[in-house]
């Protein structure tokens, strides 16, 4: 495969020469630019919990659904995500890692596109509001030994988990996690500061969609907001849908960590990519709205998961000038693939050949005109 385009970070018109599955050369080339898109490193995001109607947490869930449910994502300009599962009973996350690993087994491309898994809970705090939408009946202790069966289910393919550091046995938990190494995020938690302390010094590296999964309402300072978001050892993910965190605390978090510590999330729901109109999940009635929003039916002003595409949270960080589109695009992809040691995808020889090419929206931001994983075309309107 041989394509020419302009650069993302550059505007230069490179020629990128892919080899197999890894990019061969990138040489610039001397010629004009009419016509040609853009091309930059495609999108990695370690926080999908289903779409289209599927959630992987679901006892129930087939591998067909699991592809089902993956393959819409390449539109987006993802080339790797990480299915999520969220708290459950030990034997539904067991079903539920294990149609994931069996979808993975079943296509190629699906062994591409998932470069790991996220464990979100069960080790999390118990308490209304850090407990988000997570039911409350089996947040529990942190065990090593039950994330091991998990663990084995799923193929070894678990490589990130979100715990709250106060929870029984989380430290200890963190420290054989991270020896074995996975990446351990802080997140529905209602630490304290010495808490969140000694789960940085034990090892945990990311804040799991800061500032959501969170109280309403906290102390002015300390709080374990300002705890993390001062940690210069934690990344941060963060949900940029323009509905789970307002335009200015997105700005402050950015400029507080630094683009190179942001890590971009949609965490999309398994209702993305619905239609407009009510659903029920597990006997709650929610409202998808036209511009995506999800929220309880009852009660609008509290959201019930997020209906975003990674795209979309890209796309709302450049149109309203909170970052710039390269450095948002890395925030979608690069800062979460160096902080789990995958293989880099940043469009230099020998990395892997993931990228899209793309151009200029006119209502703002960018559109996909291309996805390409592994040095395989698995989306295309061109």
């Amino acid at each position: 495969m041989q394509i020419q385009a302009r650069h993302y970070r550059s505007g230069k018109v490179v020629q990128v020469k892919v080899f197999g599955d890894v990019v061969g050369e990138v040489t610039e080339v001397d010629r004009s630019d009419d016509g040609l898109p853009w091309i930059a490193p495609a999108f990695l995001d370690p926080q999908i919990n289903g779409y289209g109607g599927t959630w992987f947490s679901s006892e129930t869930i087939t591998p067909r659904e699991v592809l089902t449910a993956l393959k819409p994502h390449f539109a987006f300009g993802i080339s790797r995500l990480f299915p999520t599962l969220i708290t459950a009973s030990k034997e539904a996350l067991i079903a539920g890692f294990t149609a994931v690993r069996r979808a993975c087994d079943i296509e190629p491309w699906a062994n591409e596109l998932v470069a790991g898994c996220h464990l979100e809970g069960p080790f999390i705090s118990p308490k209304d509001g850090p407990r988000g939408a997570h039911a409350v009946e089996h947040c529990r202790p942190a065990d090593f030994d039950e994330f091991l069966e998990i663990q084995n289910a799923s193929g070894n393919r678990i490589k990130l988990v979100t715990l709250a550091p106060e929870v029984e046995g989380a430290i200890d938990f963190i420290r054989q996690a991270v020896q074995s190494g996975l990446t351990i995020a802080i997140g529905h938690t209602a630490a304290n500061s010495d808490q969140i302390a000694a789960a940085v010094e034990a090892g945990a590296s990311l804040s799991t969609h800061l500032g959501n999964g969170a109280h309403s309402v906290l102390p002015r300072h300390p709080n374990y907001i300002w705890d993390q978001l001062a940690e210069p050892r934690l990344k941060a993910s963060i949900i940029a849908d323009g509905f789970h965190l307002p335009d200015n605390v997105l700005k402050a978090f950015i400029a507080a960590k630094g683009t190179e510590n942001i890590v971009l999330t949609c965490d999309a729901s398994g209702l993305a990519g619905c239609d407009a109109g009510k659903y029920e999940i597990h006997g709650v009635a929610v409202q998808v709205s036209d511009d995506k929003r999800i929220c309880l039916a009852e009660d609008s002003s509290l959201l019930a998961g997020s209906g975003a595409s990674t795209l979309d949270c890209v796309n709302h960080l450049i149109k309203t000038g909170i970052s710039d589109s390269a450095d948002t695009i890395d925030m979608a992809g690069q800062t979460a693939a160096e902080l789990m040691g995958l293989k880099s995808a940043s469009l230099k020889r020998g990395d892997r050949a993931d990228f899209i090419l793309f151009s200029e929206s006119q209502r703002g931001g960018i559109e996909i005109a291309a996805t390409v994983v592994a040095g395989a075309i698995r989306y295309s309107r061109m």
